[in-house]
C-alpha cells in the first residue's frame, strides 16, 4: 500500500523525540507532521531531504527575547532578530514588553507591537507577545489579557533608562495588587527577580568609592539579591494565587526555593539562560562589556550547579534573554562598567550552546535539553498543543543539526542588526544545518551567504495562548 502524499519527506535523521532519540523519517503535509516512522516511501513525496547523520530537534521556542520595535528598531527589529533566531534553529518566540517605545503596557502599544511584527519587514518565525506590569497600568491588564498576551512581565529592580515612557520596575504595592488582578484573569506573571534595595545600595556605594570595574559591577549584584526577591515574590504568590514564571535565574539556591514552592503547591516555573550555563564570572572579566547583564553571570560553582538541576528536570525552561543594543552602548567610558548597557545578544546561539555544553560535553540526554528549549515553554505559555515537540499532528517546526560540525563563531556568522555578541570566539561543538517552520525551509546553512541575508522573509504567524498550566 502506498504512503499518503507528503509535501516534504525528511529521511533518516536521528529524531529527538519527547522520550529519546530514534532514527526515523518525518512526513509533512500542510505544515504538520503526518508521518513519523522508519522507511517511509519517497515515491509519494513532492520533496525529499536527507538528514542521514544529522539530528532533528523540535524548533526552539524562545520565551524571552527583546526586539525593540516599535520605537527602537535601530537596536534590533523583528526582521533581523528573527533571521538570527531562524539561523539558530528557533521557530517561535515570545517578545518582551521592553525595550520598545512605547512599551507594551496597554492596548495602543500592543497594536503598534503587533503591526511591526506582522508587517512586510516583520517576524520570520511564529511569535507571541508579553504584556507588562508597571506602576499605573493595573487597569490595563484585563484588556491586554483579552487581546491575547501570553502573560505579563515585571521588574523587581530598575531595568534601565531607554528614554521618555520607558518601562519601570514595580514597587511592593504594585506587585501585590498586580498579582491579585493577574490571578483573577487566570494569567501568569514573569518576574525579573533582583532586590532593588540591595543592588541600588551596593552600586551606589561602589561608585562613591570609585570602584567601577567589571568585578565591582558583579559584586554589586550578589546572589542574595536574587534569593531575596524570589522569596518575596513567592510569599506574594501564596497570598494571591498568582501563577509565576521566574526569568533568567542565575543561582542554584534560587532554583531550590522555586522547587520547594512547587512542592508546596504553588503554580510556579523557572527559566535560565545559556549565558549562565556557558560562561563564568572569569569569562565576563575577559570578554568585557559584551558579557554584562543582570542578573550577572556567576561563578563556576553556580554554573555547574545549574547544569545539575537542569539534568534533574528542576529547571523548567531555557531562553536566550536576547537583549540587543548598538555597539556604542557597550563602550566603556573612564573604565566605568556601571554605565554600560546590560544585555547579551544570544538568540542565535541558544540551541547550539546548550547542545554543545549540555549534550556533547556533559552527556545530558538530548531529549531532556530539547524539552527545556521547546516543549516546556510551549506548554507553559499556551501553545503546547502544536509547538515544541516532534509528534504526529504538531506543526512541522524543526531544526536539523550536525553534531559533528564544530566551528568558532565570528561576527560574520551573526544575523543581528548589530553583529556583536559575548559568544563571538566561542567554539561550538555543533551547527544548525536547516530550520523549517511549518514544513517550509526557513534557513539553509548550505545556501547561507554569511553576512548576506538569505533567510526566508515574513513567514511568521501570531500565536495566541490557550488555557495552560505548569
Amino acid at each position: 500500500m502506498r504512503d499518503k502524499q507528503w509535501d516534504l519527506l525528511i529521511k533518516g535523521g536521528s529524531v529527538v523525540l519527547p522520550d529519546g532519540v530514534e532514527v526515523l523519517d518525518i512526513g509533512i503535509t500542510d505544515g504538520r507532521i503526518t508521518g513519523l516512522a522508519s522507511n517511509l516511501s519517497t515515491e509519494a513525496a513532492k520533496l525529499v531531504i536527507s538528514a542521514a547523520g544529522k539530528h532533528i530537534f523540535a524548533g526552539v521556542v524562545d520565551a524571552h527575547v527583546h526586539f525593540n520595535e516599535p520605537g527602537l528598531g535601530d537596536w534590533e527589529g523583528f526582521a533581523t532578530g528573527t533571521a538570527a533566531l531562524a539561523a539558530g534553529g528557533c521557530t517561535s518566540f515570545i517578545d518582551m514588553p521592553l525595550n520598545g517605545l512605547p512599551p507594551t503596557i496597554n492596548l495602543p502599544a500592543l497594536k503598534l507591537k503587533l503591526d511591526a511584527a506582522a508587517g512586510e519587514n516583520g517576524s520570520r518565525v511564529d511569535f507571541a507577545v508579553w504584556g507588562g506590569l508597571v506602576p499605573g497600568n493595573i487597569g490595563d491588564l484585563a484588556a491586554l489579557s483579552e487581546a491575547g498576551v501570553v502573560g505579563y512581565k515585571a521588574f523587581m529592580s530598575y531595568p534601565g533608562d531607554t528614554g521618555d515612557g520607558c518601562f519601570m520596575n514595580v514597587d511592593a504595592e504594585t506587585l501585590l495588587e498586580g498579582m491579585k488582578v493577574i490571578a483573577s484573569l487566570g494569567g501568569i506573571l514573569a518576574l525579573h527577580a533582583e532586590d532593588e534595595t540591595i543592588v541600588s545600595a551596593l552600586a551606589a556605594a561602589k561608585q562613591a568609592e570609585g570602584k567601577v570595574s567589571m568585578r565591582d559591577y558583579l559584586d554589586a549584584r550578589p546572589p542574595a539579591a536574587e534569593w531575596e526577591a524570589v522569596k518575596q515574590a513567592l510569599h506574594m504568590a501564596q497570598q494571591t494565587g498568582c501563577k509565576l514564571h521566574f526569568v533568567h535565574i542565575s543561582t542554584p539556591e534560587a532554583i531550590d526555593l522555586i522547587s520547594e514552592a512547587k512542592q508546596s503547591g504553588l503554580d510556579v516555573s523557572a527559566e535560565t539562560c545559556p549565558h549562565y550555563l556557558v560562561f563564568t564570572d572569569e569569562d565576563v572579566i575577559r570578554i568585557g562589556a559584551g558579557a554584562k547583564c543582570s542578573p550577572p553571570i556567576r561563578s563556576h560553582r553556580e554554573r555547574e550547579g545549574l547544569w545539575g538541576q537542569l539534568a534533574e528536570g528542576r529547571i523548567d525552561s531555557i531562553a536566550s534573554d536576547h537583549s540587543p543594543c548598538p555597539p556604542g552602548m557597550k563602550e566603556v567610558k573612564d573604565g566605568n562598567y556601571f554605565g554600560v548597557w546590560g544585555g547579551i545578544l544570544g538568540a542565535q546561539s541558544l540551541l547550539e550552546s546548550i547542545v554543545s555544553e549540555g549534550g556533547l560535553k556533559r552527556g545530558i540526554p538530548l531529549h531532556v535539553l530539547s524539552r527545556a528549549m521547546s516543549a516546556a515553554p510551549a506548554e507553559r505559555f499556551g501553545f503546547g498543543d502544536k509547538k515544541g515537540q516532534i509528534s504526529l499532528g504538531f506543526d512541522a517546526d524543526l531544526a536539523i543539526v550536525d553534531l559533528a560540525s564544530p566551528y568558532v563563531l565570528t561576527e560574520r556568522h551573526l544575523k543581528y542588526r548589530h553583529p556583536h555578541s559575548a559568544y563571538v570566539g566561542y567554539a561550538f561543538g555543533c551547527q544548525v544545518d536547516m530550520t523549517l517552520l511549518r514544513g517550509n525551509i526557513l534557513y539553509n546553512r548550505s545556501a547561507d551567504a554569511g553576512d548576506k541575508d538569505t533567510t526566508v522573509r515574513s513567514m511568521g504567524q501570531r500565536l495566541r495562548p490557550h488555557a495552560s498550566g505548569i
